[in-house]
């Protein structure tokens, strides 16, 4: 499960969604989230799942690896399609006791499970396609015009791209101690569910040196390489937007068009 966890992960591709401009992948990913939560029917998220599909395809990321990130959350799907399932009124289609099922439920169970999974799959493509140091200065840049107010734009994407990057560190080390104590004896695979996360509380105290000792050596590797902030820094490769990266902001502009006018309409 541990190495199922996909977030923060880069595949390397040379594909055109991967030599996208970071900051256009950055504004697209927030517009398609918001083309998302406006679709309000299966018409509209059949149209954001037909675009996400043309991207996945596009990127050259298998579509397994994405799929294997979807696992560590299968307890939040079924969760959420249970509680739609149940807690919604309308025409009843099966009830026991308390408990019932209704048409508007299912409908709205179903729909909220899709809309979770798209999101998932749309959020990751932006760390699988995009490098951490470009991510970082995407952000920046993004948020550079909020500096004449006072906010540290260049500190709050380091921390932001530093906590992406080292979400698959930390879940390595994690595997690493899990093993390591696994050979030693340790079961953390029977008992239910409240006893596989009893035997997990063991992991935290090695997991959290671990990530002191990381985040130590990171400050150290920092300090020796002069690093004193983003004042006065300098950028080897310039970000500028190309021909294609306008093009792709029309197609990302006519998805939420899409998805508000079917919403309007319908």
């Amino acid at each position: 499960m541990i190495r199922d966890i996909t977030l923060g992960q880069y595949y390397g591709s040379p594909s055109p969604v991967h030599r996208l401009d970071p900051r256009l992948k950055i504004i697209g990913t927030l517009l398609f989230i918001a083309a998302l939560f406006v679709a309000d029917d299966f018409i509209g998220m059949a149209v954001c799942a037909v675009f996400l599909a043309v991207i996945v395809k596009a990127s050259r990321v298998p579509l397994s690896f994405i799929l294997r990130g979807l696992k560590p959350i299968f307890i939040l799907l079924i969760f959420t399609f249970c509680l739609n399932i149940f807690m919604m009124d309308g025409h009843v289609l099966w009830q026991w006791k308390f408990l019932k099922v209704t048409e508007e439920g299912v409908y709205r169970a179903v729909f909220m499970a899709v809309r979770l999974v798209l999101l998932i799959i749309g959020s990751s493509l932006l760390t699988l396609t995009t490098k951490p140091i470009s991510l970082t200065d995407g952000i920046e840049r993004l948020l550079r015009p909020l500096t004449r107010i006072g906010v540290p734009a260049h500190e709050i994407a380091m921390m932001m791209s530093i906590a992406l990057r080292f979400i698959p560190t930390l879940l390595e080390e994690t595997d690493k101690i899990m093993k390591a104590q696994q050979a030693r004896g340790a079961d953390f695979e029977s008992g239910n569910l409240i006893a596989r996360a009893k035997s997990l509380v063991p992991i935290l105290v090695p997991l959290f040196v671990s990530a002191f000792r990381i985040a130590q050596d990171l400050a150290m590797a920092m300090e020796a390489r002069c690093y004193r902030g983003g004042k006065g820094r300098t950028r080897m490769h310039q970000m500028k937007f190309t021909g294609n990266d306008l093009i792709a902001a029309v197609i990302l502009a006519g998805l939420l068009g899409v998805v508000i006018c079917e919403r309007i309409v319908l």
